[in-house]
């Protein structure tokens, strides 16, 4: 069921909700309840649009549609196009190292703790149905080849903080700070240049460690989630190369980055993930800030 929540904090509202299998945060420095709880409403309102429209779970949306088009051309509208365009994007930057059709790779995968490492055979036959350069793209129609699937979770979230931050800033001039299970934006800076200070976890540890002080922007941060499989003392991270079927080796836990928009943040920290050990290598040539564990 879902639902909001608001409460009164040290000068702030406070308002949760649940969304994209995340605990969602909407902390407002404005005076009046009424207000908060519009704020809140419209916040959430959002991200459950997002995540209903753009869930590969569920099974009536445009996700679900051109999954199950079996060759067949579907036409998108202009959101779902812009992001598609995004991913494009991502592909050839990364070169072809982010790709949203990789997603298959989980029918081998099972990231539980065990020591079940898929073998070399059905990886092999897993990457035949990889590759976002398969797809077919005319403006706002697709085509997806059969067998094939995309997964836009890898950038939903952000996306789906950043179109919050938009809402909230034309409800109020006060500043609203999104975070939706670590992937977090503020409006605008805080009264007498105050900092929204919001605990950062280290990925699979139950508390915080250490304080972000965020006085404009958004942090983006990926992780292993705690999913890894290790067999003979090798860990295997849940992060994997699309173009080989397999874990990215010495992959950071935690890649925290922060830039103006949560989706250029999460874009560089997927981006340095993919990396593997060369992460902060590759940050460091983007000359941002970041943070790794």
């Amino acid at each position: 069921m879902r639902n909001t929540e608001l409460k009164r904090e040290d000068g702030f509202w406070k308002g949760t909700f649940m969304a994209m299998a995340s605990p969602c945060d909407v902390l407002m420095e404005v005076e009046k309840k009424s207000l908060a709880q519009d704020i809140l409403n419209a916040v959430a309102d959002e991200a459950w649009r997002i995540e209903d429209k753009f869930s590969r779970y569920k099974k009536d949306n445009v996700i679900y549609k051109i999954n199950n088009s079996i060759g067949e051309t579907v036409v998108v509208d202009d959101e779902t196009a812009r992001l598609f365009d995004f991913a494009n994007e991502l592909f050839e930057i990364s070169e072809g190292m982010f790709d949203i059709t990789s997603g298959v790779l989980r029918e081998v995968w099972k990231f539980d703790g065990s020591d079940n490492v898929p073998d070399k055979k059905q990886i092999k036959k897993m990457l035949k149905k990889i590759g976002w350069q398969k797809i077919e793209r005319d403006n706002n129609q697709m085509t997806l080849p059969k067998d094939m699937e995309i997964d836009l979770g890898g950038i939903g979230k952000e996306y789906a903080v950043d179109r919050c931050v938009q809402i909230a800033r034309q409800k109020t001039k006060q500043s609203v700070l999104v975070n939706f299970g670590g992937d977090l934006a503020m409006t605008r800076s805080r009264i007498n240049n105050r900092f929204w200070s919001v605990g950062r976890l280290i990925t699979g540890s139950e508390e915080a460690c250490g304080l972000f002080q965020l006085y404009s922007g958004a942090i983006a941060t990926s992780g292993d989630a705690n999913r890894f499989l290790l067999k003979n003392g090798v860990r295997y991270s849940h992060i994997l190369n699309p173009k080989t079927g397999w874990s990215i080796n010495d992959a950071p836990h935690t890649v925290s980055v922060a830039a103006p928009t949560c989706v250029e943040a999460g874009m560089m920290s997927t981006l340095a993930m993919l990396q593997g050990g060369d992460a902060e290598a590759f940050l460091k040539l983007q000359e941002v800030n970041y943070w790794i564990d």
